[in-house]
């Protein structure tokens, strides 16, 4: 009895130790929310996840030991989804110093990371529209994603009209198919559609763009993540990695790489 009750304890010990080991070699898991559009999250020829903003998040996270998930959302509930913890963190080309349709600046909202990228609201048409100023707008139609910057940009052109989309790719669909007259959507996504492929006869009307506007990653309020992030952004950018995934997804002349300037 003695040697049978020996035995019990022993094997109840090493399956502690296995599962203490166990815990100790596991990682933590992040759940990072993102729309897909180029170049900041969307998918290759093989349905790979990838992007600048997809880059820099592993590239961080992993350096924190985290494991990386990336959770699409619909931008419109973004705030709703980081609050209930479906997602940890907002990162895909968020626009942080803006308020949003109700007056309440974005940074009230959520706990922002430092700026990573500057990026405009443009104004975009077909290229045989004949828009090039703000007057050329009225008596349009225009659309924007519900719930961005470019929503609130879009709304503040007078003598328009407008209409929320789930995503930014379908505002410019919209203008595509002459159902809409002109959308507002991000210059970096902009710029990687405008003029290419099934969006050739689309154009950027330069003159109507917004001021600068600036990306940052957007966490909970009062999240012990932001600092941490903020930490490796600073490690990320001293040591050239984000110099070359800017110069990889082409976005090296917006994507800000010292953030010295930005330390409280």
């Amino acid at each position: 009895m003695k040697n049978t009750l020996k035995k019990l304890l022993a094997i109840a010990m090493v399956l502690t130790m296995l599962f203490a080991f166990a815990g100790c070699g596991s990682k933590k898991v992040i759940t990072v929310g993102y729309t897909i559009y180029e170049p900041m999250n969307y998918e290759d020829a093989d349905g790979n996840l990838i992007g600048y903003d997809t880059d820099l998040a592993k590239a961080v996270f992993e350096n924190l030991g985290y494991e990386v998930i990336f959770q699409e959302i619909v931008w419109e509930n973004k705030y709703t989804d980081l609050n209930s913890d479906t997602i940890d963190c907002i990162w895909n080309g968020f626009t942080c110093n803006t308020k949003d349709d109700d007056g309440v600046a974005r940074a009230d909202k959520v706990d922002f990371s430092y700026n990573y990228m500057e990026n405009r609201q443009v104004v975009v048409v077909k290229s045989d529209a004949n828009i090039k100023a703000a007057a050329d707008l009225k008596g349009k139609f225009g659309v924007a994603e519900s719930g961005s910057a470019g929503e609130t940009y879009a709304k503040a052109f007078e003598g328009t009209t407008f209409k929320g989309f789930t995503k930014q790719t379908e505002c410019l669909t919209e203008v595509k198919a002459a159902t809409a007259d002109f959308a507002v959507v991000d210059a970096q996504l902009a710029k990687s559609y405008c003029g290419k492929g099934d969006y050739a006869d689309l154009v950027i009307v330069e003159d109507l763009s917004s001021d600068v506007e600036y990306y940052g990653i957007g966490f909970k309020k009062g999240s012990e993540l932001t600092a941490k992030v903020n930490a490796e952004l600073e490690k990320l950018g001293a040591d050239g990695t984000i110099e070359q995934l800017a110069k990889k997804y082409g976005v090296e002349n917006t994507a800000i790489k010292d953030f010295s300037d930005q330390k409280k």
